[in-house]
């Protein structure tokens, strides 16, 4: 019988303690579909502000090629004080003892070297913070960025989130990602060669795409030798170009039956050294589908299709 191997699971195993994510918005980062470099809008499904409106609001932007950063002393302070506002009820609620600070809104290699150097050695400097974890796209990651990581995951636990999203590359045009899936291949392989920790995020039910085709994401995400995964269904929030066409009607989204079935499905597909970081996300800052409102029923409905599967919890 196989049995889930949660992020969770593999955090307790290593460190032998309750370790937790800090997520984590630094202000003036961005996309390059978004400023323009690649494309202009973003992802069809991003309004990366319904994350966390507070800290993402910022007129002036960084990019690869930004030679100075009026912001850092700002981003800094806001690092600090999302670290020191989120650690208080992860200890409560979790009992956690250590954390990874999680570099989670727009891209977090999108910026001047020197920028994500100090941000990331100031989240290494709060206390009991093991790691850090990098959310970024394929595209925007450079090999001075990549050494860096390398070197700090010598003395911390080092993750690059990476956004696959799909490796239907008719998929990633529809959606204005802004890159193919070739990019995707050749970036985590570099990656992986360094020795780095790589997780995948995954998207089902975009829009022309059959439950074959999201599993052929999963199949291809595993032959890329990710160490975890996350699992996330595409539903349509306000301010998004995927809003714009699900109330012209030309959007119908994934249904929770079929989610769950591709879900299972895609856990079995997964060797055991995978772990699963998450199965799925729910808002209730949403159009639809209903079903993505309250991520505690989902989280049941899913518990129970795996039991029936043969997946032990």
């Amino acid at each position: 019988m196989k049995r889930l191997y949660t992020f969770g699971k593999y955090l307790k195993k290593k460190f032998k303690t309750n370790v937790k994510k800090v997520p984590i918005s630094i202000p003036g980062f961005t996309c390059p579909n978004i400023d323009g470099t690649v494309a202009r809008g973003g992802c069809v499904f991003c309004e990366n502000e319904s994350f966390s409106p507070n800290f993402t609001k910022e007129k002036f932007t960084l990019n690869l090629q930004s030679q100075e950063n009026p912001l850092l002393e700002k981003q800094l302070k806001s690092l600090e004080f999302q670290f020191f506002n989120t650690v208080p009820s992860l200890k409560k609620y979790y009992n956690a003892k250590k954390f990874i600070v999680y570099f989670q809104s727009f891209t977090n290699t999108y910026a001047p070297f020197e920028t994500l150097k100090a941000l990331y050695e100031k989240a290494l400097s709060f206390p009991d913070v093991i790691g850090i974890s990098v959310g970024t796209r394929t595209d925007s990651i450079t090999d001075e960025t990549l050494e860096y990581l390398k070197k700090l995951s010598e003395k911390y636990e080092v993750w690059v989130e990476y956004g696959i999203q799909t490796s239907n590359d008719e998929t990633l045009k529809k959606i204005n990602r802004g890159h193919d899936f070739q990019n995707v291949v050749e970036t985590i392989t570099k990656t992986k060669k360094l020795g780095l920790n790589v997780c995948g995020h995954l998207i089902f039910g975009f829009p022309g795409e059959t439950q074959k085709d999201m599993l052929k994401s999963v199949e291809d995400s595993i032959k890329l030798n990710i160490d975890s995964i996350k699992f996330h269904p595409l539903y349509v929030t306000e301010n998004t170009l995927l809003a714009l066409e699900y109330k012209k009607g030309n959007f119908t989204p994934i249904t929770e039956e079929e989610y769950i079935d591709t879900l299972v499905k895609s856990i079995k597909m997964l060797p055991e050294n995978i772990s699963i970081q998450r199965m799925t996300a729910g808002t209730e800052n949403l159009l639809a589908p209903e079903w993505c409102k309250y991520k505690s029923s989902q989280m049941s409905h899913i518990h129970k299709a795996l039991k029936k599967a043969g997946i032990r919890l």
